[in-house]
């Protein structure tokens, strides 16, 4: 079979995903999901004129020629309206966001005043509705202010809120399974034997795939019997996961088993094998409703691979239009020589010089370093064939998140 492009291959993985089904979620668990209908305010924000001070509740009229001295007549609270009503000559102590009483229309700052006993003294004039709060400055009620397919903010959670919903409608989050696969792999706090490593991969996937909201267990290790491997597809299955992540035994030697053990479960293979560096073993098919990623066994081609179909996979099935990650452009640090067939995902650090952005790949690429890859903040792109590229050069980025 032969290398597929990397975009045809992303192509593959996002054809059949589409957006899950609704469900309703109180706003505490809302953040980040996305909208499935259009959200209406369910009442006006104000409700009523409210002040925006501390201070007086009075009319411009009586005010327009201050100084001037008014009767005090009550006294307004935030969530204890007045029942009286300003009349000519009068003024109520108000505070901020207390209802305005009826009969008055602006509020003079307590700064510009001098109290004595039941009269207030308004030192400077004030314009008419200033510090005032109109009714439905805001947001009416019926105004539709959140859009389906919109990702949730907490931002966009306060005005929910404030719109008087305690819960919305959403796509529900995608079910991840990780799976490491291979009988070297401990797990970490243990003591490897001779020929033994630990395991570290999962953790990135699981970070990876939670950091993009998704739900996400964990398989644990998988010894490199089908049988064994077969159970734990089973096991990813009747938890009902969406998306099945293998790492290890995807390629074709004697102890490479995933596919085999895949193969026995019905997988219905989509490619195997993609022109990029690091991650060319990679895999992807179908086990019913289930995709499976089957990822390398390289921690860092486990990464890539991840960052570049995991999270675009799990970004389609949670109903986001933000689907790839956002391409960017810098300067390349360092000299770089001719690519070949495969494109290239350099790790890279970024730094500001003199003539912007600049990204800088670290020395050495391989696919085993884990200390390169957590100091790295993004990959630099080279493509297929791409001719040697002088430091300075213009390059296509990928910044790395969490």
């Amino acid at each position: 079979m032969a290398l597929m492009p990397v975009a045809e291959a992303l192509q593959r993985v996002l054809a059949e995903a589409a957006a899950l089904p609704a469900e309703t979620v109180s706003l505490n668990y809302a953040l980040g999901r996305v909208l499935t209908q259009d959200v209406a305010a369910l009442r006006t924000q104000p409700p009523t004129a409210v002040s925006a001070m501390d201070g007086y509740a009075v009319r411009a009229d009586d005010v327009a020629a201050a100084p001037v001295q008014l009767t005090i007549i009550g006294e307004v609270a935030a969530g204890h309206p007045f029942a009286g009503k300003v009349g000519a000559g009068q003024a109520a102590r108000i505070f901020t966001g207390g209802v305005m009483p009826n009969g008055s229309d602006t509020v003079v700052i307590q700064e510009l005043t001098a109290r004595a006993g039941d009269s207030v003294t308004i030192q400077k004039p004030t314009a008419k509705g200033r510090h005032v709060r109109g009714q439905g400055i805001d947001f009416t009620k019926d105004q539709v202010l959140l859009r389906k397919g919109r990702r949730l903010t907490g931002r966009d959670l306060m005005l929910a809120a404030a719109m008087n919903h305690s819960s919305m409608s959403v796509h529900r989050r995608p079910k991840v399974a990780v799976l490491g696969t291979g009988d070297e792999l401990i797990m970490p706090g243990g003591a490897p034997a001779p020929g033994e490593i630990v395991y570290s991969n999962g953790f990135a996937l699981l970070a990876m795939a939670r950091s993009e909201g998704a739900e996400a267990i964990d398989l644990g290790i998988a010894r490199d019997q089908i049988e064994v491997i077969a159970a734990e597809v089973r096991r990813a299955r009747d938890w009902g996961a969406d998306i099945l992540v293998t790492t290890g035994g995807a390629s074709v030697g004697e102890h490479d088993l995933v596919q085999k053990a895949l193969a026995s479960e019905g997988l219905d293979l989509s490619f195997w094998r993609v022109a990029l560096r690091p991650g060319r073993p990679m895999m992807h098919g179908r086990l019913g409703s289930m995709q499976v990623l089957g990822l390398p066994g390289n921690p860092v081609s486990s990464y890539v691979c991840a960052f570049l179909f995991l999270v675009p996979l799990i970004r389609r099935l949670s109903g986001r239009a933000d689907v790839e990650p956002v391409a960017e452009t810098a300067l390349v640090g360092r000299d770089l020589p001719a690519n070949d067939e495969r494109a290239d995902y350099l790790r890279a650090t970024l730094s500001t010089g003199p003539d912007g952005l600049m990204a800088t790949p670290v020395p050495t690429q391989d696919s085993s370093l884990m200390a390169a890859l957590a100091k790295a903040d993004c990959l630099l792109i080279r493509p297929p064939n791409a001719p040697a590229a002088a430091a300075g050069s213009p390059a296509v980025i990928l910044k790395l998140g969490l």
